[in-house]
């Protein structure tokens, strides 16, 4: 594709948006390390951090189909720089207000933001690399943004207790801006490669078609019913319960919800292996039950034991990744010209998932909140409360995969009737 000169040249324009990807990943992520401090700050209970929580996914989620547009519009070099400097400035507004309505918008901007890091990636890569790498280098980047969210655990929580949990916001900060710069500066679209804007793009008849599907909006419904274990628990509220239900330091409690991330380092090319055997349905629906019983065994268990815990959640992780199989059925129910506004309508409604999951665990702990206050006059919440309010996400994965059970059997017979016609014909 390119001269040996510039062989090296598209892994160089590769690297700007995927040092986004990984980035915005401990943006995510760091404020489920800053509960006491956060509820301090702004005053607030669980509720409100539950909600603080859930604004990033409704920006996340608000923007994928607009960022889409945008990138196609007007390419990477553009949206990329100017959606990592949007997370850079809405991170310094979030780390020096004390106003809570401040907070939650700097929270949806972050997520406004981070909603190009991975379009921006393949975007890059579907101009800079030949059609036939393009699945090998989406892995690589899935593989290498999945780091950054490994380093927003233990790395990142070591980092606040050595210096004041403000200094280190505001270097997040300052990083952000600097990759929006940067990327900005260096990244560029291969001259070969000039954009042609035409209405094939993106057609409203299309995303019309899209909406009218209920088998679409049931597998959007599941999908979202079923991220609780990773949205839900691992971004937020998986540090704060371990170090109350194990009496464990912020540290090793970050260190054992990374092995989730480590399990969707390989959960993906498991479950893609597994689906060739059975229907995509079947392993999605498998591992909602999976999700389900695993979380309750977390809740139920009492004694901490560090590798069964660890096992538990690299597990945990492997069965997270059943939403690249969402994407693939997905794709099998709509026609070639619908599959980019298929899939980024289910990424949407699967990162409402994490608003959705974040205000209801707020509130239930609110509502079991037993009375007690710190010395700071902060509530702090019992086991118990936590118990009863992460109840809620082996409830939906359960929900979720009885959804999906049902989209499987209709499609089998689908499949049946249509075998049948042709026989018989």
């Amino acid at each position: 594709m390119f001269t040996k000169k510039y062989k090296y040249l598209p892994f160089v324009m590769w690297f700007f948006p995927l040092v986004f990807f990984a980035y915005q990943f401990i943006l995510r992520l760091w404020p489920g390390l800053m509960m006491p401090q956060m509820m301090a700050q702004f005053s607030i209970d669980a509720s409100h951090f539950g909600l603080i929580a859930a604004f990033y996914y409704y920006g996340y989620s608000s923007m994928q189909i607009p960022a889409a547009l945008l990138l196609d519009r007007f390419g990477a070099r553009y949206i990329v720089g100017l959606f990592a400097i949007v997370c850079g400035t809405a991170t310094l507004l979030f780390t020096y207000t004390n106003n809570w309505h401040l907070a939650c918008l700097s929270r949806f901007l972050v997520g406004v933001g981070s909603a190009a890091g991975f379009l921006g990636v393949s975007k890059v890569v579907s101009e800079w690399f030949p059609k036939n790498q393009y699945t090998r280098m989406i892995g690589f980047s899935f593989t290498i943004g999945l780091m950054g969210a490994i380093y927003g655990g233990k790395p990142l929580s070591l980092l606040i207790d050595i210096y004041h949990w403000q200094k280190v916001a505001l270097t997040l900060a300052l990083v952000s801006i600097v990759v929006g710069c940067s990327t900005y500066f260096v990244l560029r679209s291969p001259t070969h490669n000039k954009e042609k804007i035409t209405q094939e793009s993106f057609k409203l008849s299309s995303f019309k078609t899209l909406l009218s599907s209920p088998v679409i909006w049931l597998l959007a419904f599941a999908n979202l019913l079923m991220v609780g274990s990773l949205e839900g628990f691992s971004d937020v509220w998986g540090v704060p319960y371990l170090m109350t239900a194990y009496s464990i330091s912020k540290n090793d409690a970050a260190q054992l919800i990374s092995f989730v991330f480590f399990g969707m380092l390989f959960g993906g090319p498991v479950l893609a292996f597994c689906s060739k055997k059975l229907s995509h349905y079947t392993i999605v629906a498998l591992c909602g039950f999976g999700m389900a019983g695993l979380f309750t065994a977390l809740l139920m268990q009492e004694n901490y034991h560090w590798w069964f815990l660890a096992g538990l959640f690299f597990t945990l992780g492997l069965l997270c990744c059943y939403q690249v199989l969402v994407f693939a059925a997905g794709s099998d129910l709509v026609k070639t010209e619908q599959l980019g506004i298929t899939v980024a309508f289910l990424n949407c409604i699967n990162m409402l998932g994490g608003s959705f999951f974040h205000t209801v665990i707020g509130k239930v702990m609110d509502l079991s909140w037993s009375g007690l206050l710190s010395s700071e006059h902060i509530k702090l919440y019992s086991l118990l409360a936590y118990q009863r309010a992460l109840m809620l996400i082996p409830i939906c994965a359960i929900l979720g995969a009885l959804i999906v059970c049902l989209l499987g059997l209709k499609s089998s017979r689908q499949q049946e009737l249509s075998g049948s016609a042709l026989y018989t014909s």
